[in-house]
């Protein structure tokens, strides 16, 4: 009994270091595109992404134990006692973690969910072999290293090439944004709409077939849109009134508010799923010592409550480094291009994720943002900077399997194992 009690506490600490990474990476790429593009400052950041991430992980978060290996390895393959099992889980937890911690400090966005599977799969294979492993899902998760950046640069470039074209680069930009500005509401709000109730919310009973789902999504961007005709045309009739505001500047300011709403959306459904899953291993190592291995519950609100405060924490403190390679290192990012990137990686996310292909939150905006520099032409974006993230792409499931491998061989041989 002693010794478990050991191990939880060694667990809930590194939990908690583990969320801490998780907000110094995750978090911090998810709102690096509205600090860099100047409609969130880093102190308004932190407090959005404070509330918002802790409500969508309250609220919404619950995923259940077994989707820590993402179906990549059977939970008995860890060993056949729960002591075995939640020593296992801590040496992932830990090893993803540090891999974090690493990218961190060099300024890398990487996936938090990449780094806990390859965690996984290291232990795996020591503990039970190659075997233990399910090789197709694990070509699934490479081949996302190709499409998830492609995908949401693909849509980014599209998306800021018809903003720049048809608002941006008009003789007559606020008349333009009077006239388009209600026909890109539209699919904005019901795209964000239809990631919010079709299967998306399954704990507020806001998981709704897609011939349910359709037409309320579409109703709400309906609404969206008409409520925004009057708003933009104060706006266009403002500006064309007032001589001293420039009309390019009024259009950022119009795109800096949607970018704010879609922010406080991406940090929301970053809370509902990826913290969940981010501090899944821990939930794992509690649940295997009360309850044994056969155990499946939601996640419980203490341990999403460490993860939310420790996500806050980390953002707030070493956050920034990401931000910048985000918000200002790959390319210059404007209100306009900001939202651009943003509404391109959390619509190809929501399509993707519904289609069943298998694609990264962190590779998609990653992605959407090269395409929105790509958009303006390809000396806009800091190809050192890329090269540079794309090379942690493709080490994190590689490193966090050694290490984690390592710890727990580390770990067996202290227990003399």
């Amino acid at each position: 009994m002693a010794t478990e009690t050991l191990v939880l506490a060694i667990a809930t600490l590194i939990g908690l270091y583990m969320a801490w990474n998780i907000g110094a990476n995750d978090v911090a790429n998810a709102m690096g595109t509205s600090v860099g593009s100047g409609a969130l400052t880093l102190r308004a950041a932190i407090v959005v992404a404070a509330f918002f991430e802790f409500s969508g992980a309250m609220l919404v978060g619950g995923s259940v134990t077994q989707t820590i290996s993402k179906g990549i390895v059977d939970v008995h393959a860890f060993g056949a006692n729960a002591l075995g099992f939640a020593i296992a889980m801590t040496c992932c937890l830990l090893a993803a973690a540090i891999w974090l911690h690493i990218a961190s400090f060099a300024g890398w966005p990487v996936s938090t969910t990449h780094s806990i599977v390859g965690a996984v799969i290291g232990v795996a294979c020591l503990s039970a072999g190659p075997t233990a492993v399910n090789w197709v899902k694990v070509s699934q998760i490479v081949a996302s290293w190709v499409i998830s950046p492609l995908m949401g640069g693909a849509v980014g470039f599209l998306l800021f090439s018809i903003v720049r074209r048809q608002i941006l680069a008009n003789d007559r930009p606020l008349s333009a944004m009077r006239r388009l500005g209600p026909f890109m509401i539209f699919p904005i709000f019901t795209v964000l709409a239809l990631s919010m109730v079709y299967k998306g919310l399954a704990p507020l009973k806001l998981n709704l077939p897609f011939e349910r789902a359709l037409p309320l999504s579409l109703g709400a961007g309906l609404v969206a849109t008409l409520i925004s005709i009057p708003l933009l045309n104060r706006v266009a009739t403002r500006g064309e009134a007032d001589s001293e505001v420039e009309p390019t500047r009024r259009i950022e300011r119009v795109f800096l508010v949607l970018q704010v709403f879609t922010a406080c959306l991406v940090a929301f459904a970053h809370g509902s799923n990826d913290v969940a899953n981010a501090v899944g291993p821990l939930s794992a190592v509690y649940q295997s010592l009360r309850q044994g291995l056969d155990v499946a519950e939601p996640v419980s609100p203490g341990i999403l409550l460490i993860g939310a405060i420790g996500i806050v924490v980390g953002l707030g403190t070493y956050g920034y480094r990401v931000m910048g390679t985000v918000g200002k290192e790959i390319t210059e990012l404007t209100p306009s291009r900001g939202f651009c990137a943003e509404f391109a990686a959390s619509g190809t996310i929501l399509v993707a994720s519904k289609l069943g292909l298998p694609v990264s939150t962190t590779h998609t905006l990653v992605g959407a943002v090269v395409g929105v520099g790509f958009a303006r032409s390809i000396g806009a974006i800091n190809l050192y900077v890329l090269r540079g993230i794309f090379a942690s792409w493709f080490i994190t499931v590689p490193f966090t399997a050694l290490l984690a491998a390592l710890l727990q061989i580390v770990v067996n041989a202290m227990r003399g194992i």
